[in-house]
């Protein structure tokens, strides 16, 4: 276990948050209860979750009056139709815009929460309390909250920040061998978008990761929320930089919603993605294979596909890429690679190049 508690801060002015790591946290409620305006609380969490960790969090909560919605899990019920679930339930308890909603759970349960927190009585504050390394490391952190769509992922939403975030270490111990190596993913992004140094340590360590190993899986977590914050905190509406963190994210999206939401977990998907935008880096001359295959090398001991789905094509992946929050003016824009730790934003490639990336992919699979 950790030694001690460690606290980062989202810098955003007066929206500015702290991010709570560290061990056996959701039991401190002094750690967050001080992030709470008022007695009403609404927990929400998800079936696979709730029965793990919603009783110690209400223990915590003592003297405050707490409510709950299980939502069920997986991707599948990102939806706006699960999503009035928690609107009928802060209604029937008559909860007010001074109320807090708590998001327990992984990156479903908090982008739905967040995405409720910010329409119900047109904005009411929210905690972040993630529950798998994909949404510690990642989605818990910078505000992006929302749902699916059956034509794109995450195409309704809204930036809204939480007051706080609490990363209980602890919660990974009972998270399976997929759902770890799925958010070990978005770990290695950060190494690959700008921080070399992260990279070289995963690539050293990879293998004490993928066992759960709690020194390993604290460090990194505390580095991914690290550069995650600075990122945020110079671009929180990805106007720029903040899109980097998309890395691989388009052709996963694609990947997720071409095979049906929950087919692919987004872990898994992103590191196709990543993959596939290495690929393309390859064939713009902008990185050698040496890079690619060291790449593809460490998703592949972190247990992770590489190779997208031989069910989608070419003309099927751009179509669905064509729906994505970075394309601008008609223009589709990428995240690529002039080197491990650093990437870019760009809709300035060759068509031809990705349409043989997507062809040479659908050809090795055939």
């Amino acid at each position: 276990m950790l030694d001690e508690m460690k606290t980062l801060e989202v810098s955003l002015g007066d929206r500015s948050y702290p991010i709570y790591i560290g061990a056996g946290l959701l039991q401190q409620g002094e750690i967050y209860r001080r992030h709470i305006d008022s007695r009403q609380v609404l927990i929400v969490s998800n079936e696979t979750v709730a029965p793990l960790y919603l009783q110690a969090i209400t223990d915590a909560l003592d003297g405050f009056d707490v409510g709950s919605v299980i939502l069920p899990d997986g991707e599948q019920f990102k939806t706006l139709e699960i999503l009035n679930q928690i609107f009928d339930r802060l209604l029937k308890l008559r909860f007010n815009r001074q109320c807090t909603i708590l998001a327990l759970g992984g990156g479903v349960v908090g982008d739905m929460a967040g995405f409720a927190a910010a329409c119900y009585q047109r904005g009411v504050p929210f905690i972040q309390m993630p529950t798998t390394l994909l949404s510690q490391v990642d989605s818990s952190v910078g505000g992006k909250t929302g749902v699916n769509h059956a034509l794109g992922k995450n195409m309704i939403g809204a930036f809204y920040q939480p007051r706080c975030v609490v990363i209980d270490i602890a919660t990974l111990a009972t998270l399976d061998a997929r759902q770890l190596s799925a958010g070990i993913a978005e770990v290695i992004k950060y190494g690959l978008i700008n921080d070399a140094g992260f990279f070289d340590w995963l690539d050293a360590n990879i293998d004490a990761l993928v066992q759960g190993d709690h020194q390993a899986l604290a460090y990194a977590i505390e580095r991914s929320c690290r550069d995650k914050a600075v990122i945020v905190a110079a671009d929180e509406r990805e106007s720029g930089q903040r899109a980097l963190l998309n890395l691989g994210h388009t052709f996963g999206h694609a990947i997720e919603t071409g095979m049906g939401y929950g087919c692919w977990l987004h872990g898994e998907a992103v590191a196709t993605g990543m993959c596939m935008a290495a690929a393309l880096s390859q064939r713009l001359g902008w990185i050698d294979q040496v890079v690619v295959e060291r790449i593809v090398d460490l998703l592949q001991r972190a247990r992770l596909p590489t190779e997208p789905p031989p069910q989608l094509d070419r003309e099927q992946f751009l179509a669905l890429m064509g729906v994505d929050k970075k394309v601008m003016d008609g223009k589709l824009r990428l995240v690529l690679l002039r080197g491990i730790g650093e990437a870019l934003v760009t809709d300035n490639f060759d068509r031809a190049e990705l349409n043989n990336t997507l062809d040479g992919y659908r050809r090795a699979k055939v």
